[in-house]
């Protein structure tokens, strides 16, 4: 059993790291993540103080939904700090004109608003969906991109950083991390309205993409912006459901009564929800995996661990990590 467990996991590993083990502990920090962030958003008059940036209150109230997943940020980098055998993880986070950069994050976010941007016009032009110009204000418009970026970012730093970096620093196999965080990050997503099969293929889909730009670039930012680019093109400027949940301010209205279900569109969960969606968004992984092959990883941050961490026996227990 010790020499199967030799083989196929790393000499950095440690105990918590364990696919079960970190898929538990990343879901209970998620929730954790938040209830700290309904008890912020209850202590402090955030919500006020969105009605004053936004003037509008329905719109308000809706973007403190999604700034609420500060919680999450709190408590994933608070774990990631309060144990030194996960801060290599901020590596991962940190700026890096290779992967995490001002150049990654618009990249990120055009990509999240093409893919989406395909389905949506894709919908448009087969009938399945009407829109209709609705408002555009630039105050609710900007403080959109700043809340969603938070909900975006918050899910990346649980699944891409936290999960992922746990992952890869147990199993030999890149792949380990790479397909386990999607499995994870789409269990995730079970509860929200409308979930279907086919959404929860589009969401596998898209979270292997967001690893593919962690492993090939060292891009989490990349993803985070993707991530951002594609919840907010489909909820703030078309109007559609996002994960099953329509916004209260949006560019364009969408005529629910005449929806239906098509190739690129699910009355139950969106463009999200559609084949079409799973098709681009496999095209757009297959093109970033025959750009990227051969490339070796970007920001192995456990590769020095690998190498040079003692067996692990009576005299060389590994620190304790959450």
């Amino acid at each position: 059993m010790r020499d199967l467990i030799e083989k196929i996991t790393r000499k950095s590993r440690k105990i918590s790291d364990i696919f079960i083990l970190a898929a538990v502990i990343s879901f209970l920090l998620a929730l954790l993540g938040q209830i700290i962030g309904l008890a912020l958003g209850r202590a402090v008059p955030i919500k006020d103080a969105l009605v004053l940036l936004m003037g509008n209150e329905d719109a308000a109230a809706f973007a403190l939904e999604y700034f609420l997943f500060i919680g999450m940020w709190i408590v994933i980098l608070a774990v990631i700090v309060a144990f030194p055998a996960n801060r290599k993880m901020l590596k991962a986070l940190a700026y890096n004109r290779k992967g995490n950069s001002v150049k990654a994050l618009i990249f990120g976010a055009f990509l999240g608003f093409a893919a989406n941007g395909i389905c949506v016009l894709a919908s448009v032009l087969a009938g399945d969906i009407v829109l209709s110009f609705n408002a555009f204000d630039f105050r609710c418009i900007l403080v959109f991109i700043i809340v969603i970026f938070v909900q975006s970012g918050a899910e990346e730093l649980v699944d891409r950083l936290y999960l992922y970096q746990k992952l890869r620093r147990r199993y030999k196999w890149p792949a380990v991390a790479i397909v386990g965080n999607a499995v994870i990050f789409t269990a995730m997503h079970a509860g929200n309205p409308g979930f279907s099969i086919l959404g929860a293929g589009q969401i596998f889909i898209v979270a292997i993409i967001f690893s593919m730009l962690v492993y090939y670039y060292g891009a989490l930012w990349m993803a985070m912006a993707f991530h951002m680019g594609w919840n907010f093109t489909q909820s703030i400027i078309f109007g559609l459901p996002n994960s099953g949940i329509v916004s209260a301010y949006s560019i364009f209205n969408l005529d629910a009564a005449s929806a239906r279900d098509g190739l690129f569109y699910s009355v139950n969960f969106g463009v999200e929800g559609s084949i079409g969606a799973c098709l681009v968004l496999a095209l757009v992984g297959i093109a970033i995996y025959l750009k990227s092959r051969g490339r070796s990883e970007e920001n192995d941050i456990w590769a020095e661990d690998a190498s040079n961490y003692e067996p692990i026996g009576k005299h060389a227990a590994p620190r304790p990590a959450l």
